[in-house]
C-alpha cells in the first residue's frame, strides 16, 4: 500500500538552508523536493568526482594479481595515485600486448643478426622473405635463384632468398622484412614484465584500501546530494530567506516533527495532497516487498492511485512457475538463491529466487513434472495423485485450460481493482460506466462459474443474466459520463462495447504463453533425456554412465537459463500490459527519496 505522507514547508534565512538540510541527513526522512541530475558547475563536479572514485575502485578489483606479489603502501593522494597507476599500467600492458605480438610473428623467422643483413646490404645484395602454403611450395625454385627455407609450420612454408640490389624476386607472395629478431621482441617484453610488477604492488597495496574510496564516493554523493536540494530552495524577500518543501511518511510525524523543534527552524505542515505531487513510499510485507523492484521497472503510481505490487506478487510469481513448469527446475533455483546469499553483490536478489523457486517446486509438483520426467506415473506418488492436473479437461489440454482460467482470473481481479480505485477517487456517480462494465464480465464470469458446477438450474442462470445485462447496459450506454449528453454517452457506450470485446479476447488469449512456454521448456527437457538414454543404452557399460550425465546435466542446464528468461519477461509482460491496462494503472509517481547520510 502506499504511505500517507505530510508535507513541510522550510522558511529559512538565506544562508542557512546548508546547515539545516545537513542537520535534516542526519535524521534521515524528509524527502526534499530537489533535481535527480546535475544543475550548474558545482553539483557535475561533485558527480563526476563520484564517479570517478566508483570507477577505480571497480577498477582496482578488476586486476589480475600475480600470487606472491607484496603489496607497496601507498602514500600521498590515494585516489590521485591509483589513477595515475592505473593509466600507466594499461600503457605498459598495452606496449606488453605489442611486444608479445612482435615475438610471435618474427619467430617463424628464427634468430638473425641485424648488423648481418646490413653488411649484406652495403655489399650490393637484399634479402627477400616469403610465406607461401606448404602445399603451393616449389623446391624447383632453388634452381631459379639462391633460396632457404627457414621453416615449415602450420601449413606454412618461410623461405627466402638473396639477389643483387636493384633486382625483382620473381617468386609469389614476398612479405616485409621482419623489423628485428624475434629474441629482440621477447627481451622487450621481459623487461616489460619486470617493469609491470612495482606498479601492481602500488595498486595492490591501493586495493587494500578500496573501503576509503568507497567511502569518499559516498560523502560525495551525499554532499551532492544536499547540493541539488540546496539549489532547489526558492528565493524571496530580496534573496534574503529561501523556502524549501519536503515530505516525510505520516507514520514518521512524531519524530520528524520533536527533530524539526530542536532545530528552531520555522516550518508548516499538512497532510500532503495529490496536487503536491509528493514522493511515494510503499508499505509492504516482507513478501510483498521482494516483488517491488518490478513495480520500479515501471514506474511508481500516483499518490491517489492503487500500490500493484502485491499483485504482482501473486500473480508474477504463479506465471513465473507456470512457464517454468518443473519442480526440479525449482529446487534448482532454491540452491541457486541460497548461493547467491553468500554473495555481497547479488545477496539482495537472493530471497526472491529462493520464492520464486519454492513457487516453481510447488506448481511443478502440481503438473507432476520433474526434471521433465512425468512422476505421475512413479507409484510413490499414487495416494497423492488426487493433486495432479489432469493431462485433459473437457478436452483441451490441463494446462491449456489452466493457464485460462487464471487469465481470466487476473483480469477480472484487475477489473474489480479499477472499479474500487475509481469510486474512491471520483465518487460512484462518476464512476458508473466503469462499475458496468465489472458488473457485466466479472459477474457473468461468476455467473458460467457457478452455472457450470450445476448449482444452478439453466433459468435461473438466465435471469441472473439478464438482469446483470440490463443494470450494466445503463451504467454503459446512459450513464458513463454524468456531463454528458445522453445520446453521445450512448455512441461512447457502442464504441467502447467494439473495443473492450476486440481487447479483451487478445488479453486473454494472451495467457495461453504460460501454457506454451512451459510446453515448450518441458518437450526440450525430454529430448535431452531421451538423448541421454540413446547414449546410455541399457545402463551395462559403467563407462557410458559419464557422457550420459553430462550430456543431461548440460542439457537441463541450458533448459533452465532459457526457461528462466523467458519465464521472468513473459509474466512481466501479462503484468505490465494486461493487468496494467484493464486495471487502469498509471506510473505518475516518483520514488520517496529523503536525504540521509547514507
Amino acid at each position: 500500500m502506499i504511505s500517507a505522507m505530510t508535507k513541510y514547508s522550510f522558511i529559512l534565512l538565506n544562508g542557512e538552508q546548508d546547515g539545516f538540510l545537513e542537520r535534516l541527513q542526519e535524521l534521515g526522512l524528509v524527502d526534499i523536493t530537489r533535481s535527480v541530475k546535475p544543475v550548474d558547475g558545482r553539483s557535475s563536479a561533485l558527480l563526476s568526482k563520484a564517479e570517478s572514485l566508483k570507477s577505480l575502485s571497480a577498477s582496482l578489483m578488476r586486476i589480475d594479481f600475480p600470487e606472491g606479489l607484496e603489496a607497496t603502501p601507498v602514500t600521498g593522494d590515494l585516489a590521485a595515485t591509483a589513477t595515475e597507476d592505473l593509466d600507466r599500467l594499461a600503457s605498459l600492458e598495452s606496449a606488453l600486448a605489442t611486444a608479445r605480438k612482435d615475438a610471435a610473428a618474427r619467430l617463424p623467422w628464427g634468430e638473425f643478426d641485424a648488423t648481418e643483413l646490413a653488411r649484406l646490404t652495403d655489399a650490393g645484395y637484399r634479402l627477400h622473405f616469403h610465406t607461401v602454403t606448404s602445399k603451393s611450395f616449389r623446391p624447383e625454385w632453388a634452381e631459379q635463384v639462391p633460396l632457404q627455407v627457414i621453416s615449415e609450420q602450420n601449413g606454412k612454408t618461410r623461405f627466402v632468398t638473396i639477389l643483387p640490389a636493384g633486382e625483382g624476386d620473381i617468386l609469389p607472395d614476398e612479405v616485409p622484412a621482419p623489423a628485428a629478431s624475434y629474441r629482440d621482441a621477447e627481451t622487450q617484453a621481459a623487461a616489460l614484465e619486470q617493469e609491470i610488477l612495482p606498479v601492481k604492488a602500488r595498486l595492490l597495496g591501493a586495493r587494500g584500501r578500496v573501503s576509503e574510496l568507497e567511502a569518499s564516493c559516498k560523502r560525495e554523493l551525499v554532499e551532492l546530494d544536499r547540493y541539488l536540494a540546496s539549489a532547489a530552495a526558492v528565493p524571496a524577500a530580496e534573496d534574503k530567506i529561501v523556502s524549501l518543501v519536503g515530505y516525510a511518511p505520516t507514520d514518521n510525524e512524531e519524530a520528524v516533527t520533536a527533530y524539526l523543534e530542536k532545530t528552531g527552524v520555522f516550518y508548516l505542515k499538512d497532510a500532503a495532497s495529490v496536487e503536491d505531487n509528493p514522493p511515494i513510499q510503499f508499505k509492504n510485507n516482507k513478501f510483498v516487498k521482494m516483488f517491488e523492484v518490478l513495480t520500479d521497472m515501471y514506474g511508481r503510481p500516483a499518490y491517489d492511485g492503487f500500490d500493484p505490487t502485491p499483485f504482482i506478487a501473486v500473480f508474477f510469481l504463479l506465471f513465473f512457475a507456470l512457464c517454468m513448469g518443473d519442480a526440479g527446475y525449482g529446487l534448482v533455483l532454491i540452491v541457486i538463491g541460497l548461493l547467491m546469499k553468500k554473495s555481497e553483490r547479488f545477496k539482495g536478489m537472493a530471497p526472491l529466487v529462493v520464492t520464486l523457486g519454492i513457487g516453481t517446486a510447488v506448481v511443478g509438483f502440481f503438473l507432476h513434472t520433474f526434471f521433465s520426467i512425468d512422476i505421475a506415473q512413479w507409484k510413490v506418488f499414487e495416494p497423492v495423485k488426487f493433486l495432479f492436473l489432469p493431462d485433459e479437461i473437457a478436452g483441451y489440454a490441463g494446462g491449456m485450460v489452466l493457464s485460462i482460467v487464471v487469465g481470466i482470473i487476473h483480469l477480472c481481479l484487475a477489473m474489480v481493482v479499477k472499479a474500487i480505485n475509481e469510486v474512491r477517487v471520483k465518487g460512484i456517480y462518476a464512476s458508473l460506466g466503469t462499475l458496468g462494465w465489472t458488473l457485466l464480465i466479472v459477474g457473468g464470469v461468476i455467473v458460467g462459474g457457478i452455472a457450470l458446477t450445476g448449482a444452478l438450474s439453466s433459468g435461473v442462470v438466465k435471469g441472473i443474466l439478464i438482469v446483470l445485462g440490463i443494470v450494466s447496459a445503463l451504467g454503459i450506454f446512459v450513464f458513463n459520463d454524468p456531463e454528458r449528453n445522453k445520446f453521445a454517452n450512448v455512441g461512447m457506450g457502442l464504441w467502447d462495447t467494439y473495443n473492450t470485446a476486440t481487447g479483451l479476447l487478445g488479453d486473454v488469449l494472451s495467457y495461453l504463453r504460460l501454457y506454451a512456454l512451459g510446453l515448450a521448456g518441458g518437450m526440450l527437457g525430454m529430448a535431452f533425456n531421451d538423448m541421454g538414454k540413446m547414449v546410455l543404452g541399457d545402463g551395462s557399460s559403467i563407462g557410458l554412465w559419464i557422457p550420459f550425465i553430462l550430456l543431461v546435466l548440460i542439457g537441463h542446464t541450458l533448459n533452465i537459463a532459457m526457461c528462466a528468461l523467458g519465464a521472468f519477461v513473459h509474466p512481466l509482460r501479462l503484468n505490465f500490459l494486461e493487468f496494467f491496462k484493464n486495471s487502469g494503472y498509471e506510473a505518475a509517481g516518483r520514488n520517496y527519496n529523503p536525504l540521509k547520510k547514507q
